[in-house]
């Protein structure tokens, strides 16, 4: 069942999401060669808790850390570790979620480890823009799947290929509510986008074949092939005038749809 937000529950859940962003601007900035993951992931967990949030991944499931963290051909779910450090010409994609008062953000970009190759700076590219256009496709009275339709279609005119293991989901009082949220589909599909939905939009997008392999951790999702993969995630509300992306400004969600 999808759960529709009120006013004052979207704006819980911006507030959350803003502590999201703010976590992940600060991981911008320490992102650097010689830095672990686990160094990202203890600043986390101390600015979200300092926000009077609370880490939503940390013992989501068994989950270790307050972070996702996902270098190169992970695609998603890469748990920190003091052994694991950034080196020059990695990407890294980082995930986080943050419950406040009872209410879930859930975010992620990938970024760039000082200068990347050009074939990894176009997935970057264009693994953030394919989600740009999935918000324009957040029109109430619109379908679900005109959301994936719209990332589908400009990763694959880029010649790299969507992950389809792994999809967006609601959000709300828990991290993950119904509906699913593909990042593939046939426009004008799908069940009607009504105001007060509030989904994670998160295209996950790989170099090479579509394929994921999961590590014997149980949690760090591979491509199958070794190729690089990019992730990048919004939570979005549907509203009577479009799509309010949580947590950001808004002259900058605008700049950013």
């Amino acid at each position: 069942m999808v759960v529709l937000k009120s006013k004052g529950e979207i704006e819980l859940m911006d507030h959350a999401n803003s502590i999201v962003q703010s976590v992940l601007d600060e991981m911008e900035r320490m992102i650097a060669p010689g830095v672990s993951t686990l160094d990202l992931d203890r600043r986390a967990e101390a600015m979200i808790r300092e926000a009077s949030g609370v880490p939503a991944f940390l013992g989501y499931n068994g989950f270790p850390a307050s972070l996702c963290t996902s270098i190169n051909d992970v695609i998603v779910h890469g748990i920190p570790s003091d052994k694991e450090v950034l080196e020059e010409g990695d990407i890294i994609g980082v995930d986080c979620g943050v419950f406040y008062k009872g209410y879930c953000g859930d975010s992620a970009r990938t970024f760039a480890v000082g200068s990347v190759s050009s074939e990894a700076r176009r997935l970057l590219d264009t693994t953030r823009v394919s989600l740009e256009h999935a918000i324009q496709a957040v029109q109430p009275g619109g379908h679900l799947h005109d959301i994936g339709h719209a990332v589908e279609s400009h990763v694959e005119e880029a010649g790299f290929a969507v992950v389809r293991e792994f999809v967006g989901h609601g959000i709300g009082t828990a991290m993950h509510e119904e509906p699913q949220v593909p990042n593939f589909g046939s426009k004008g599909t799908g069940r009607r986008l009504k105001p007060g939905m509030v989904l994670a939009i998160e295209p996950m997008v790989n170099v090479g074949g579509p394929g994921v392999k999961v590590d014997a951790d149980g949690w760090t999702a591979r491509t199958t092939d070794g190729s690089l993969s990019a992730h990048f995630e919004f939570s979005v509300a549907v509203t009577e005038q479009g799509p309010q992306v949580l947590g950001v400004a808004r002259d900058a969600a605008a700049a950013t749809a």
